[in-house]
């Protein structure tokens, strides 16, 4: 092995010294350049074994830990296990089984009978029965590379729009939170004058140009600066609130205040000693991730190990649980109703089921999703209490039932041990070849590939519930990509955001074909999908530039510029223009005598 690796690395290195004719200009040989020698040629020449088949894996539990070892880093973001191209068994059962949505849109899809004017023909020569939003745009899925709408000169970890989606906000790691009014359309784009200007303490503000935008802009807060940046954030249902963290702060939204007020997840003793700037407690905890419950009147956060529980009302913390050996990435609620089951996901790559109404009783979890090899980025609830999300840094998406999860018993039994990956770090972008696809102890239901969870946390989300049912999951990705799958597993659409347009494009606009990109690839941390019309907002980080730099992207469903008013004014006039017919049709048709056809009904 030794000396195959020492002839490879002889031959690369005289390779460097082989000199070219150069018949540019007829004058001869000149040395050729050097070129230089990346830590992965030489990961790549010390590896003498051959890349094999994911299906080469065996799965063995009594393996040492030392085969968790890197063995083959292979290329940036190397597919070891590729995307499903056929639908799944349990996909396509979910997806018909009427939890997702309507049913009769699907079956009309896989009928491939989905011309929505035909659609709208049919139904308008019935006397009655509306067209119900999910039926006309379930299948309308934001298919644009996008148009750039927002740039900043810091990082973008949190873009989403507001719950009724009238507004879209974002959060940089300049500790700054802006937000945009999503129910008028980008303004063209005019070249901002720099507003260069020097603050009281001598510090030169450039603060002006470091935010640009076609969108109109509602309210920009700066936010109280902590110890690294804005690492998650959530309205609440009302969209009036906002919490924030790595220090929890709760601001308004809609009106001009700019007040920010803490919130104290210590014990309450121990409050005047905290060092609460920094985001941190004696304890040395740290706040990743926080949500509102349904009412907005509590707040569920987790950070290092724990997960604690607020109530907003009472001014006092319920909650606090010691609930991984790891950092808790993210948090949620797991209903829209109760409040009572809270979802941790952590990088001890489990994520743990809480039912507040048996915690008094023992502190261990209702049950542990077991299925990710590595640690967790992200959860995501659709919020029926059952189904939810997670994106680890295995490079894998997965699906979850919570009636299927492992119990607290069989966790402490066997199923506790991590199969991570020793000296893997997704920070560095690169995922060497795993020894497994997943935990031997896999309960997901489905799982979901092609996307690249590296360099940052990146999230993922059902679609939206109103239109689409829920029956579609997306993710941005590290490498530029925005991946969209069906529930039954297919990747339907894949966004690039390295072709996507400049701020002077229009994003309703045909889309132009832009060459191709010589610059870094753009990591996709966040997307959030419009809950009214087939509209993606991305927030992307551009590597291509030596300063931290983020772009927000608008990407369409294309048919969507063919309409000059707006899809919900569309779906009224074709309801009212059928409601006009079925009138004139009854009044025509009417039998002196015969009951009312609204009386009838």
């Amino acid at each position: 092995m030794f000396r195959s690796c020492a002839a490879n690395l002889v031959a690369l290195f005289n390779s460097q010294n082989v000199r070219r004719t150069d018949t540019g200009d007829g004058n001869g040989s000149e040395p050729r350049q050097l070129r230089t020698i990346t830590i992965q040629d030489l990961q790549r020449l010390l590896n003498s074994r051959s890349v094999e088949s994911p299906t080469d894996y065996e799965e063995d539990d009594d393996a040492d830990d030392d085969d968790n070892e890197i063995e083959n880093v292979g290329e940036w973001h190397q597919p070891w296990f590729p995307p499903h191209k056929e639908p799944q068994q349990l996909g396509v059962e979910l997806l018909m089984g009427g939890e997702f949505g309507s049913v009769s849109s699907k079956i009309r899809s896989r009928r491939n009978k989905r011309n929505i004017s035909q659609m709208i023909l049919d139904q308008s020569s019935r006397p009655r029965g509306a067209i119900s939003r999910e039926n006309m745009i379930s299948e309308l899925i934001p298919n644009t590379n996008g148009t750039a709408v927002a740039s900043y000169a810091a990082n973008v970890y949190c873009g989403q729009f507001s719950k009724d989606s009238s507004f879209y906000y974002t959060c940089c790691q300049d500790f700054r939170l802006h937000i945009y009014d999503m129910t008028s359309p980008p303004s063209p784009y005019t070249k901002r004058q720099r507003n260069l200007r020097r603050s009281a303490t001598g510090v030169w503000d450039d603060s002006d140009r470091n935010h640009d935008t076609t969108l109109k802009i509602l309210k920009t807060i700066q936010g109280c600066t902590g110890r690294w940046t804005i690492t998650d954030s959530h309205l609440s249902p009302d969209n009036e609130r906002q919490v924030i963290s790595p220090t929890v702060y709760m601001t308004s939204t809609l009106d001009s205040s700019v007040t920010q007020t803490p919130i104290n997840f210590q014990d309450p003793n121990q409050r005047q000693r905290a060092r609460a700037h920094w985001g941190w407690d004696e304890d040395s905890f740290g706040i990743w991730s926080c949500r509102f419950s349904a009412d907005g009147n509590e707040v569920v956060a987790g950070g290092s190990g724990q997960i604690f529980v607020y109530d907003l009302l009472a001014d006092r913390r319920t909650v606090k649980i010691i609930a991984h050996e790891d950092d808790v990435n993210s948090c949620c609620w797991a209903d829209t109703a109760s409040g009572n089951v809270l979802i941790s996901a952590s990088d001890d790559t489990f994520l743990k089921v809480w039912d507040r109404r048996s915690l008094g009783a023992s502190q261990k979890p209702s049950g542990v999703l077991v299925g990710h090899t590595e640690g967790i980025t992200n959860v995501s609830a659709k919020g029926d209490g059952r189904y939810i999300i997670s994106n680890g840094k295995d490079q894998a998406l997965r699906l979850w039932d919570l009636r299927k999860m492992c119990s607290s018993e069989d966790f402490d039994n066997g199923a506790n041990r991590d199969y991570k990956l020793r000296g893997f770090d997704y920070r560095y972008g690169h995922y060497p070849k795993p020894k497994r696809a997943a935990h031997p102890r896999d309960c997901s239901v489905m799982t979901y590939r092609g996307h690249a969870v590296l360099r940052t946390l990146i999230r993922c989300h059902f679609s939206p519930a109103k239109t689409t049912g829920g029956q579609y999951i997306y993710s941005g990705s590290a490498d530029g990509k925005i991946h969209i799958w069906s529930l039954d597993g297919r990747v339907v659409q894949v966004l690039d955001r390295s072709k996507t347009s400049a701020m002077t494009f229009d994003p309703s606009a045909e889309e132009c074909i832009l060459p191709n990109s010589t610059h870094s690839t753009v990591c996709v941390r966040d997307v959030s999908w419009n809950g009214n019309e087939p509209v993606m907002m991305s927030a992307g980080w551009d590597g291509g530039h030596s300063l931290s730099k983020s772009v927000v992207a608008r990407h369409e469903w294309k048919g969507l510029s063919k309409m000059s008013y707006g899809l919900e004014d569309w779906m009224e006039k074709q309801n009212m223009e059928r409601d006009e017919r079925a009138t004139r049709t009854r009044r025509t048709l009417r039998v002196p005598g015969a009951f009312d056809v609204e009386e009838n009904d």
